[in-house]
């Protein structure tokens, strides 16, 4: 039988691969712009770093984490998203240490059992970004402009940036029990995961995506009347911020994110370009992380964004990916007597730092000039040139050829390349 990949996973092949270094490149230039540096992290964690620190009763830990025993007999998980695996790297190595912050990103595959659909994944690669150690409403702001600069630096277009507040320890309970009251008007329209929700944690249900929950989510009552003055005060001071760096945006009361550990801020990055599932970053603040994991307390902000709609919403949008690699040069060899030296001279080009290509199959010149069409030039050699210390160099797009040294050969390429 002709072994295929699991759903919800794919092959991520040359004709995109090209892509997706194009897009990590900007992020990574981007993130150092802004001070921050990339670390490297485990793609899986001892389960209870998300069950305490991303929360039971989220649809990533009832429904959709890939758990399973070791050979130790522990519980292990694959990480379904970064946040909890930076806050546990970062006390672990004491990053944070008297009152220090940390400013870090990483790129790699998630992994979540959902429903595979456009844009989605169970195997999916996000782009991490957390600043860790920092209360400031300013840093809130630094966050969504980063997120925001990623995607002017890539050309996209028909965003949109939706912030909400979701409160604090302090106030949250006084919603709790605002939305505990609202639900349960309407227990005969929520589903059953809400209904198993509305006892334990109501917020949950403003993020439900299925229609009729959705509905009466939707005339729930809002957060901002149940806001402490701490929390009223951070949110306007973001809004101000916002408006201070000209970034656009819009309040979504039902905007609390998938994850628990949110306070505060939360905000989402939309493009009008795919539909339902249409965020292609979202993030927050979460300033008590840190402590459900058994750490000190350690307010911090960050975002993560989703490479594989980054470049479904990119090619959507005929967006320039820069140009795809290919070799500069091909060394074609005249017959087999020049073959070694084909060999040669191409390891000399690409010592040199110059991308180049040759045969390793003893194919025919004809194939060999066929091959070097993609590339802007094509050494050639053959007895003459061998005996004369020369290349035959063609430039590939006009068909003119030129006799050079071949002491000279790879600077003259390399200035016909600049």
């Amino acid at each position: 039988m002709e072994m295929k990949a699991p759903r919800g996973v794919r092959d991520i092949l040359p004709d995109e691969s090209w892509k997706w270094s194009y897009v990590i490149n900007i992020a990574a230039k981007a993130m150092a712009d802004y001070g921050f540096s990339e670390v490297h992290l485990p793609i899986f964690e001892h389960t209870e770093l998300f069950s305490r620190g991303v929360g039971e009763t989220t649809d990533i830990v009832e429904k959709e984490m890939y758990t399973f025993e070791d050979k130790g007999g522990r519980s292990i998980t694959l990480r379904p998203e970064a946040t909890a695996g930076m806050v546990r790297a970062a006390l672990e190595n004491n990053l944070c240490a008297q009152g220090s912050d940390a400013k870090l990103w990483c790129f790699g595959p998630m992994f979540r059992h959902e429903r595979p659909q456009k844009g989605r994944y169970r195997q999916f690669y996000q782009v991490d970004c957390e600043h860790l150690g920092c209360a400031g409403a300013a840093n809130d702001v630094e966050i969504i402009d980063l997120a925001a600069e990623i995607f002017r630096r890539l050309g996209l277009k028909n965003l949109e940036a939706v912030i909400n507040s979701v409160g604090c320890p302090k106030c949250r309970p006084v919603y709790r029990e605002a939305l505990i009251k609202y639900f349960n008007n309407y227990k005969d329209k929520l589903c059953e995961t809400c209904l198993d929700r509305l006892d334990r944690n109501p917020l949950r249900i403003l993020d439900c995506k299925k229609p009729d929950c959705g509905a009466v989510a939707d005339g729930a009552p809002d957060i901002y009347n149940s806001l402490c003055d701490e929390c009223r005060e951070h949110f306007e001071e973001v809004k101000r911020g916002l408006e201070r760096l000209g970034i656009a945006y819009k309040i979504n009361k039902r905007l609390v994110r998938g994850l628990d550990y949110y306070t505060k801020t939360a905000f989402e990055i939309l493009s009008g370009d795919l539909g339902a599932q249409n965020a292609v970053c979202g993030g927050g603040r979460y300033d008590n992380l840190s402590d459900s994991i058994g750490g000190p307390h350690l307010p911090s902000v960050g975002f993560a964004c989703g490479v594989d709609r980054i470049i479904l919403v990119m090619e959507q949008q005929g967006l320039s990916f820069g140009e795809r690699p290919k070799a500069k040069v091909y060394v074609a060899a005249l017959d087999n007597s020049a073959r070694g030296e084909a060999q040669i001279l191409t390891h000399k080009l690409r010592s040199a730092g110059i991308a180049a290509q040759c045969d390793t199959e003893n194919k025919s010149f004809k194939s060999q000039l066929k091959a070097a069409g993609n590339a802007k030039f094509a050494c050639i050699l053959g007895p003459d040139e061998i005996k004369n210390k020369v290349v035959t160099l063609k430039d590939m797009a006009d068909g003119s050829q030129v006799s050079i040294s071949d002491n000279e050969l790879i600077d003259y390429i390399k200035d016909k390349l600049k």
